[in-house]
């Protein structure tokens, strides 16, 4: 039988630290964010999903597990082949741990396989497609901020039962419009309301004239918008130049956002509704953190994507320092056993799926005699909890789930 080797308590203590640092490969930690810097969903993502990481990263000293980390980021120009390009490089030669942000959801699922066959992590706080925690979900990557089957829940039920019981959709042709307008079937339908026609346009169009004398033609109640970014923003500007109101129709921003509000104008957008599951005037948190980084940003407030960035850094770095590793496949899992809760979404966790739930709340625009400043948008209707907010996880699909 061996003697025992007894270590002395402070050398012990002093080797923990050391031994956890060993873990983390080649001494430092890189996180890419992917993102549209100057498309259609650059005004949600782009560069102030850039700061909401270096800010993070500020918050945290500079380091994670006392290892310093730098922060890398490009634009994925909204091509599947160069989102595709980047982060295999990234991820490949250059060492990038995590991959952050990822508007368009094509380029998600393309990272997402990557991050998996890579044993990297991947947390999207952009991408929509609730497909992605669905039958697309995998243990490296999580779906942060908000996804098609919880906006379309959450605004297509309320809307239907209080009498907006036809639908029109007006769908962008690629993976997430596809998504979301399938989830917003699911609800209209099961509030009692009825799709009664759809037509879907190419991403980042700019005419939508052919498209909304069809939705005009329909004679459906909503005219419902499965589109984002730009997108959405020409649709209802040209939905107002055709005078659809006029006609008895109304158009629902399934997928709006603050930059969405700002650029069309509370005059153009009043009275809507529409699900977010961030805003900056709730909190003093909230405030604080969407002026600091409107200071970093050209003045632009944040919506909920880019507070996503900002927020899943904080918890990763938490999940780094517990698993003492930023294997990303081991982060991720660690990540989905250590509560959520923050500042800027409430309380929270994150699902076996890799959903990330929180509180979703309802707004309505204000008219512009409510408006009290320049981002003074909302105001709050009503608020769905955290387990509720989001699509049952024995509903998605997901492998993962037992």
């Amino acid at each position: 039988m061996k003697p025992r080797t007894w270590i002395p308590l402070a050398l012990a203590a002093a080797l923990l630290p050391l031994s956890a640092a060993a873990q983390i490969s080649d001494g430092t930690i890189r996180i890419g964010v992917l993102t549209d810097m100057s498309g259609l969903y650059a005004d949600f993502s782009g560069n102030g999903s850039v700061e909401a990481a270096r800010m993070a990263i500020e918050k945290l000293g500079g380091k994670i597990a006392g290892k310093p980390v730098e922060i890398v980021f490009a634009d994925h120009q909204n091509k599947v082949d160069v989102g595709a390009t980047i982060a295999r490089r990234w991820f490949d030669t250059e060492g990038v741990d995590l991959i952050l942000d990822v508007p368009q959801t094509a380029i998600a699922l393309a990272v997402a396989d990557l991050a998996r066959t890579r044993g990297k992590a991947a947390i999207f706080s952009s991408a929509a497609s609730s497909d992605l925690t669905g039958e697309k979900c995998t243990p490296n990557h999580i779906m942060w901020s908000m996804d098609t089957w919880s906006y379309a829940n959450n605004t297509g039920r309320l809307i239907t039962k209080n009498g907006g019981d036809t639908w029109f959709l007006l769908t962008t042709d690629y993976t997430f419009g596809h998504v979301l307008s399938k989830n917003l079937r699911g609800v209209v339908e099961a509030a009692g309301g009825k799709i009664v026609g759809e037509v879907r346009h190419p991403l980042n169009n700019q005419d939508f004239a052919s498209f909304l004398l069809q939705a005009q033609a329909s004679k459906a109640k909503i005219i419902g918008l499965a589109n984002a970014g730009a997108d959405t923003a020409n649709a209802i500007k040209q939905a107002v130049q055709f005078g659809l109101s006029g006609h008895g129709q109304q158009l629902a921003g399934i997928m709006m956002t603050l930059p969405d509000i700002r650029a069309l104008g509370l005059e153009q957008t009043q009275g809507m509704y529409l699900s977010t599951t961030f805003y900056w005037d709730r909190t003093d948190a909230t405030r604080a953190f969407a002026k600091e980084l409107a200071s970093r940003n050209k003045g632009l407030y944040p919506d909920a994507q880019q507070a996503g960035v900002y927020s899943a850094v904080l918890h990763y770095a938490k999940a780094i320092e517990k698993a003492g590793t930023d294997d990303g496949t081991k982060v991720i899992a660690t990540m989905k056993t250590i509560p959520t809760d923050d500042p800027l979404f409430g309380p929270g966790r994150v699902r076996e799926d890799g959903r990330k739930i929180h509180p979703i709340y309802l707004m309505q625009v204000k008219k512009p005699s409510e408006s009290k400043g320049l981002y003074d948008f909302y105001k709050e209707v009503g608020a769905t909890p955290a387990e509720q907010a989001f699509q049952p996880i024995e509903q998605g699909g997901c492998p993962l789930v037992k």
